[in-house]
């Protein structure tokens, strides 16, 4: 069992917050994990060409998602 908070800052950690888990899992083993919400993704000059590569493609051999995912699973067993 896993639960995930969303905090807008770090100074929102309350006392609250670590009741509420010690609520939750008892005396299970735990781990917590403390990570910053990166939200402002940028794209690479890698991931733009590939973008600019993809927007010059012939649209008449188009795949949909729905084709593709199909093909890696295929090929990849994902």
């Amino acid at each position: 069992m896993y639960t995930t908070y969303h905090l807008k800052s770090a100074q929102e950690v309350s006392t609250d917050i670590l009741d509420a888990i010690k609520a939750t899992f008892k005396s299970k083993p735990i781990t917590i994990i403390v990570e910053e919400d990166v939200s402002d993704f940028e794209l690479t000059t890698d991931m733009k060409a590939v973008l600019d590569d993809r927007l010059q493609e012939d649209e008449g051999t188009y795949l949909t998602a729905e084709e593709s995912v199909s093909q890696l699973n295929k090929k990849y067993g994902l």
